[in-house]
Order: C-alpha cells, then sequence, then structure tokens
C-alpha cells in the first residue's frame, strides 16, 4: 500500500485499555499514513472495564508519549456506530480519501455492524493482522460482496488483547505511560497494593 498526500487512517478503539497492541498498531500506521486519527469508542457489544472518559485520556496519554506528529486524537469522531463515525470524519475531511482500520480479529464482526452494507460502499477498510487472528479469504470476498474495497496493511500487530487483561490482569502487557493512570483508579483488578 503506497502512502498518498490526502491518505488519512481512521483508527476507533475500545482502549480498554490500550496495551502495547494498540501502540504498536498507532506507531505501524505512522509510517503507512500521512495521518492517523484515533478516538476512544463504546462498542455496543463488549462491555467496558472503565468509562469512555477514562478510556479517552488513556489513548490521549499513549499518543501524547508516543509523540508523533501525523498521530492524532479526536474524541468528537466517538459514536457507537461506526457508520456515524464515518459521516463525522467525512465532515473534517470532505476531500481526503479515507481508510477505517480494522484489526484482522473483527473481520467477521463486520457484517453485523449497523449499516455494514452503506458504510462499507463509502469508505475503504484498512486490515491490520493481529497474531492469533488469522485472516481468512472467505471472510474478505464475504466483505467485497457487500461492496467493501479491502487493503491489507504490511502490518504485524503482537498478540495482546485488552479482554485478556480485563479478565487475568497482566501489567507487562500496558504501557509505561498509561499503568500510572490505572493504578490510581484501581482498573482492571489492578492496584499498587496488588502488585
Amino acid at each position: 500500500m503506497r502512502s498518498e498526500v490526502n491518505q488519512i487512517a481512521l483508527l476507533g478503539t475500545s482502549a480498554d485499555p490500550p496495551t502495547y497492541g494498540h501502540q504498536a498498531l498507532l506507531e505501524g500506521l505512522s509510517r503507512l499514513f500521512p495521518k492517523v486519527i484515533t478516538w476512544a469508542s463504546d462498542n455496543p457489544i463488549k462491555n467496558h472495564g472503565a468509562s469512555l472518559a477514562q478510556r479517552h485520556v488513556f489513548l490521549k496519554t499513549l499518543v501524547n508519549d508516543l509523540a508523533i506528529p501525523q498521530i492524532e486524537i479526536k474524541q468528537e469522531l466517538s459514536s457507537p456506530w461506526t457508520i456515524k463515525t464515518l459521516e463525522k470524519a467525512r465532515f473534517y475531511w470532505p476531500q481526503e480519501d479515507l481508510i477505517l482500520v480494522v484489526g484482522s480479529d473483527l473481520i467477521k464482526q463486520i457484517p453485523g455492524w449497523f449499516q455494514a452494507r452503506n458504510l462499507l460502499r463509502k469508505v475503504r477498510i484498512g486490515i491490520a493482522p493481529r497474531e492469533g487472528w488469522p485472516i481468512k479469504k472467505k471472510e474478505l470476498i464475504g466483505l467485497e460482496k457487500m461492496g467493501g474495497q479491502i487493503d491489507l496493511l504490511p502490518l504485524k500487530i503482537p498478540a495482546t488483547s485488552s479482554s485478556k487483561i480485563r479478565k487475568t490482569p497482566n501489567i507487562s502487557q500496558i504501557p509505561k505511560s498509561i499503568l500510572p493512570l490505572i493504578l490510581k483508579e484501581k482498573l482492571y483488578g489492578l492496584s499498587i497494593n496488588n502488585l
């Protein structure tokens, strides 16, 4: 995939909590795209371990710590419905080529998203391969039959998982810039007392 001046990668994430996988994905996208926009989102099919406001702070802290100029956080894009997020993004960047980035773990969920067919006709989907979640050709074909234009991104994202951290706390998967915030709030079963 070649980087073009007017391309913007859009990455919504639950950030519940952000992991080294999120960090690797943001860093990788910044090498592929001239601009990367991210935000914390509420996924309607997930039970979140922290509030949206807390997760926004975690993600903002990670972005600030990375200090990569082309990565921006734009929380106002957040919506439980990706089609609504895309409408907001089109308002901010009407002329740019928007690429919605998802991890390979989400491919099979996309057909069940609210207005999925409409969404797939309006934006390219960039798929970031995650270790442990192989990309299945039949799932890609299914998205293409729904009108999707798919780009497989040349990235390798480690098999870290926010959901695993929520079930079994593991501080080794949480970026150091975020860990003090999580410990202070005693989220995800972690506190200074039980380290």
